[in-house]
C-alpha cells in the first residue's frame, strides 16, 4: 500500500513538472513576442518607421527581460497554481506578476541607458497580462465548456428545486451544473428575499418565496427539493420542511459550510432530512465553565461507554480535557469504535478502554482501586423494554446490581461524584426495565446516605437515533419499501437529540450536592405516527399509498405515553430552565436493605415467576401488565 501511494505521488509530481515545463515554454514564447509587438504597436505595425536604436534596445535587453520575467512568474506561483480551478485570486497573481515584471524592466532599461518609447512599457504590461491570463484561463474555460457540454446532454436528470439563492444555493446550483456525479437538473429556486424574485442564479430563475413551493412543485414537475440555507434558524427550517413534506418530493439539506470546509460532507452527498430538523427549536447552549468545574483535569469513568448515550458522554467529556478518561463496556465492537474515534479526534487524550461487565464486582473493584476515578458516569444498562420483559432476572441483575457494584466501589475508592443515567420509564413503570431504573434511583439515594461520594441520577426520555430507537428502524423500513410498523396510532414519546441530552446530563452533574434525581425538560411530546408519516413524506413517498403503515399493537410493558415526573408540584428549578430536581424521598433504609436482599436472592435464583412481585415491593407504583 505504501509503495502504491509513493508511486501515485511520484506520477502526480511528474505530471506537475511536465505541466510547469509546458507553461514555461509557452510563457517564453509570449515574453519574446510581447517585447517585439509592444514596439510594433507603438508604431502602428509599420516596421520601417521603427528607429533602429529601439530595436537594438529590445534585442540587448531581451535575455535579461526573459530571465527576470520567468523568475518573477515562478516567485508569484504562476507555475504551481491549479489552473483548472483558477479564480479571481489567480487573476490577481497574474496582474501582480506582470506589473512586477514591467517595473523591473523599466528600472533595468533606465539603468542600462537603453532608449525606448515610454508607451512601450504600458503596452508591454497590457499585452503580457492578456496573453499570460489567456493561456492559463483558457485551460479552465475549456474544461468548463467540455464538462457542461457533457452534463448538458443529460435531459432526464432529477428535476430539482433549490431553496435559497444565497451562498449555499449558488454552491448547489454550480455543483449540479458541473458535476458528472449528480444526476440532477436545477429547475427553479425559492428565496424569501423579494429583491431576488425574477433574478437568475447561474441561469436558474428565482421564482419567489416559500409560499410558492407547493405550486411550483406541480408546475415544474419537481422530483427533489434541496434546502440550501445552512444558516436558517430552527423555527424557519421546521416551517419550510413542513411545507416540503406535503409535496411528495424527497427532501435533502445542504450541511453547514463549516462541515464542507472540514470535509465532513460534500455537496455531492447532501444529507437526508432528520427528524430533529422538524423539532423546531434552537439547540441547547453548552455551559462550558459549569461542566469544566468538575470534569476538567479529573479521572473520569464512563460505564457503558460504547452505547448511544455513553459514547456521546465520552465525546463531550473529551472536549473538557480530563486527566484520564476510562471507558468500561462489555461489548467490544462498540468500545473499539469509540476508542478509535476519540484517538483520532483527541490524539493527546489519556484514554483507557476496558472490556468488563458491571455485574463483575471483583473486576470493577480492581479497576477502581487501580485508577481511582474522581467522577463516574454510569450509563451501562439493559434498556430494551420488550426484550427485558422476557428476561426480567437478567434486567435486574445487570441494571440494579450492576449499579450497586459501581456505587459501592465508587465509595470504596473515594470517588467524588457518581452520575446515574436513568429514564422516564422509571415513572409509574409498567415494565421491568422502567422498574429496574426506579430501583437504581433508590440505590443511589441509599448510597448517598452512607458515603461521602455525591450520588445523583438524571432522568430523561427517548433520544433520536439511539440504538434500538424508532428512527433507524423507520428509515430501514422505508428504504426496503415498507411497511413501516407503529405499535399504536396514539402512542406519544418525548424526544431529544443525543448531544442535547448528554449536554444536559453533564450540566446537571455540576448542580449535584448528593441524592438528587434530576429531570430534563424534553420539550413537547411527539406522536410516533406523525413522526413515521413525516419521515415517509420527506423521503419522497406518500404514507399509506407508496409506503404502508401498519399497527402492531403495544408490546409487553409498553405505555401509550411516558412521564418524567409523577407530579409537577414535586420539582425544584435550577439555574438552567431545562433542568429540574425531582423531590423524591429515599424511603426507609432498613426496609430497603431487606427488600434488596430478597430481590438479589430472587434474581440470582432465576425465579422469573416471582421477580416482578419482589420488584413491586420496592416500587409500589410498578404496574404489572403481563
Amino acid at each position: 500500500m505504501k509503495k502504491l501511494v509513493q508511486t501515485h505521488l511520484f506520477q502526480h509530481s511528474k505530471e506537475s513538472r511536465i505541466r510547469g515545463f509546458l507553461l514555461g515554454v509557452l510563457d517564453s514564447i509570449v515574453i519574446v513576442t510581447v517585447m517585439v509587438t509592444s514596439l510594433l504597436i507603438r508604431f502602428d505595425f509599420r516596421f520601417h518607421t521603427v528607429e533602429p536604436v529601439f530595436w537594438d534596445s529590445v534585442v540587448t535587453y531581451l535575455p535579461y527581460g526573459f530571465v527576470s520575467t520567468i523568475l518573477i512568474f515562478f516567485i508569484c506561483k504562476l507555475y504551481s497554481s491549479m489552473w483548472r480551478y483558477a479564480s479571481l485570486e489567480e487573476a490577481f497573481h497574474i496582474v501582480f506578476a506582470c506589473a512586477f515584471s514591467t517595473i523591473v524592466q523599466l528600472i533595468t532599461i533606465l539603468a542600462m541607458h537603453l532608449p525606448l518609447p515610454r508607451s512601450y512599457f504600458i503596452l508591454f504590461f497590457i499585452q503580457l497580462v492578456m496573453a499570460i491570463g489567456a493561456i492559463r484561463f483558457a485551460y479552465r474555460f475549456l474544461r468548463i465548456f467540455l464538462r457542461r457540454r457533457e452534463v448538458g446532454h443529460r435531459k432526464d436528470g432529477i428535476r430539482t428545486m433549490i431553496i435559497g439563492a444565497g451562498q449555499g444555493g449558488e454552491l448547489v446550483v454550480n455543483e449540479i451544473r458541473n458535476s458528472l456525479y449528480l444526476d440532477h437538473q436545477a429547475v427553479c429556486i425559492i428565496d424569501d428575499d423579494v429583491n431576488k424574485k425574477g433574478t437568475y442564479l447561474h441561469g436558474v430563475k428565482v421564482i419567489g418565496g416559500r409560499d410558492m413551493i407547493s405550486g411550483a412543485v406541480e408546475e415544474y414537475q419537481i422530483q427533489e427539493i434541496i434546502l440550501a440555507i445552512p444558516s436558517m434558524d430552527y423555527k424557519d427550517r421546521k416551517e419550510v420542511l413542513n411545507i416540503c413534506k406535503d409535496t411528495g418530493c424527497s427532501v435533502k439539506i445542504l450541511p453547514g459550510l463549516y462541515q464542507i470546509i472540514n470535509d465532513e460532507v460534500n455537496v455531492s452527498r447532501l444529507r437526508e432530512v432528520e427528524i430533529e430538523d422538524l423539532l423546531g427549536r434552537d439547540p441547547i447552549p453548552k455551559q462550558h465553565e459549569h461542566v469544566a468545574s468538575y470534569v476538567q483535569g479529573k479521572v473520569v469513568v464512563v460505564t457503558g461507554g460504547g452505547g448511544s448515550i455513553g459514547s456521546e458522554l465520552c465525546r463531550q467529556i473529551a472536549d473538557y480535557h480530563p486527566k484520564q478518561l476510562i471507558i468500561l463496556d462489555n461489548y467490544e465492537n462498540n468500545a473499539y469504535e469509540i476508542q478509535m474515534e476519540l484517538l483520532r479526534k483527541h490524539p493527546n487524550l489519556n484514554l483507557t478502554v476496558l472490556i468488563v461487565s458491571v455485574q463483575n464486582r471483583r473486576r470493577i473493584h480492581n479497576i477502581f482501586q487501580k485508577y481511582r476515578p474522581e467522577v463516574i458516569f454510569h450509563a451501562a444498562a439493559h434498556k430494551h423494554v420488550p426484550l427485558m420483559e422476557n428476561s426480567p432476572c437478567d434486567a435486574i441483575r445487570n441494571n440494579v446490581f450492576g449499579t450497586m457494584n459501581v456505587a459501592r466501589e465508587a465509595s470504596a475508592c473515594g470517588t467524588k461524584r457518581m452520575v446515574l443515567i436513568s429514564s422516564d420509564k422509571a415513572v409509574r413503570p409498567t415494565n421491568i426495565m422502567g422498574a429496574s431504573k426506579r430501583i437504581c434511583e433508590l440505590v443511589i439515594q441509599y448510597a448517598n446516605q452512607h458515603s461521602d461520594t455525591e450520588y445523583m441520577a438524571v432522568r430523561f426520555g427517548n433520544v433520536l437515533g439511539s440504538n434500538g430507537s424508532v428512527i433507524p428502524l423507520f428509515r430501514k423500513q422505508i428504504q426496503e419499501g415498507g411497511p413501516v410498523t407503529v405499535t399504536h396510532p396514539d402512542i406519544i414519546r418525548y424526544f431529544m437529540t443525543i448531544p442535547e441530552a448528554v449536554n444536559l446530563v453533564l450540566e446537571a452533574g455540576g448542580y449535584a450536592h448528593g441524592g438528587e434525581i434530576f429531570i430534563l425538560d424534553m420539550g413537547e411530546p411527539v406522536k410516533i405516527l406523525t413522526l413515521a408519516e413525516n419521515l415517509i413524506r420527506l423521503s419522497g413517498y406518500q404514507p399509506y399509498e407508496d409506503i404502508k403503515i401498519i399497527f402492531t399493537g403495544l408490546r409487553p410493558g409498553e405505555k401509550l405515553y411516558e412521564e418524567l415526573l409523577i407530579s409537577e408540584k414535586n420539582k425544584i428549578e435550577t439555574d438552567n430552565d431545562r433542568i429540574f430536581i425531582a423531590q423524591l424521598q429515599p424511603g426507609d433504609p432498613e426496609q430497603f436493605k431487606a427488600l434488596i436482599k430478597e430481590l438479589k436472592e430472587t434474581a440470582f435464583a432465576e425465579d422469573n415467576a416471582n421477580i416482578r412481585k419482589v420488584v413491586q415491593k420496592l416500587v409500589p407504583e410498578y404496574k404489572i401488565l403481563s
